[in-house]
């Protein structure tokens, strides 16, 4: 495994990823956008912010804040940015990615463009969209910091770059699969985000596991119902990269969209909830762009539209939650 690695980000998934991949290299590039972050791994050994249980061999880590930089000496880049903030990251790259693989580690979609990460790239980068691959769950950050057993697919219309990239990420407490369907992967893992919101929603407002195993039922076939509309293909939807990471979202007490949807099915505003949680809830843009996309496709998203409505037109979480339990089943 000669080719040189990249992880671009430094939060929670970026750590683990970093656990993960740097077992696997003999040198191993980090960008992290701030320099005293970066004095302080040195140093310390541990990210300050994120998994500091995770201790790191930094001899193997060579550091970048400047992401032209970091860009330029790697092969393979790993993207772990919010998407929110993903656009910012990459306003000062200059230095051509056409030729690298890029591998999207980003459950969301870039907001205002609705673009999933893999469009994004391709549109703006000029990254062949067979040059991209994407990482989907189910798999939580800290339960890699735990090195609990989880499991991962790649993603890519090239299934030797998907190979490629599954062997970086195997190890003795995460295995992988490979899958060639990039738009159902990453749109799952947008959508199911949104659902998680929804869990939370309910969880808040009394609503027992009976109503919860009728919701996610309903959100898979949701979810099912928006990716084929999308991205007509054969795939298999009880697999773990779409309903597993459904599930893992939606009832672990590690999901931040959850957690975000606890304090708005509490009453908190969304403003509130987010600078309290000080970590970003995907599914927050993700509705907005997902009922915006869903404007020319049409798909029945019931759900998704009671999400949308509670956060975005303000509809009070018990009566939309209520108009919600009269039509799933």
């Amino acid at each position: 495994m000669a080719q040189k690695i990249a992880i671009i980000g430094a939060g929670s998934w970026a750590t683990a990823l970093m656990k993960i991949v740097i077992s696997h290299t003999e040198k191993i590039i980090w960008y992290v956008r701030d320099q005293e972050t970066i004095d302080y791994i040195k140093q310390n050994r541990h990210n300050p912010d994120y998994l500091s249980s995770v201790e790191f061999d930094t001899t193997k880590i060579k550091f970048f804040c400047d992401i032209n930089e970091a860009v330029k000496e790697a092969e393979i880049l790993i993207v772990a940015i919010p998407s929110a903030f993903l656009k910012s990251a990459f306003s000062n790259l200059t230095t051509s990615i056409k030729e690298k693989i890029v591998v999207s580690a980003i459950k969301g979609i870039i907001p205002d463009d609705n673009l999933i990460i893999a469009e994004y790239f391709n549109k703006y980068f000029n990254v062949p969209l067979n040059s991209m691959a994407i990482i989907a769950g189910p798999c939580h950050a800290e339960e890699v910091a735990l090195e609990r057993l989880s499991y991962l697919t790649v993603a890519s219309q090239d299934l030797d770059k998907a190979r490629l990239i599954s062997e970086f990420l195997e190890c003795r407490f995460i295995k992988t699969s490979i899958s060639d369907d990039i738009y159902g992967t990453e749109y799952s893992a947008v959508l199911k985000n949104i659902f998680a919101i929804a869990a939370g929603i309910c969880g808040a407002l009394g609503y027992g596991d009976n109503f919860q195993a009728v919701l996610i039922s309903n959100a898979i076939q949701e979810i099912k119902r928006f990716v084929d509309a999308v991205y007509p293909i054969d795939r298999d939807i009880k697999s773990s990269a779409y309903l597993g990471d459904l599930l893992v979202t939606a009832y672990s007490q590690f999901s931040r969209n959850r957690t975000f949807g606890v304090m708005v099915g509490k009453g908190y505003s969304v403003k509130f909830a987010q600078l309290e949680m000080n970590m970003i809830a995907e599914g927050y843009y993700a509705v907005k762009s997902i009922y915006n996309i869903n404007q020319f496709h049409n798909v029945y998203l019931p759900i998704t539209n009671a999400v949308y409505n509670i956060i975005y037109n303000k509809i009070p979480p018990a009566r939309e939650i209520k108009l919600l339990t009269e039509i799933l089943q």
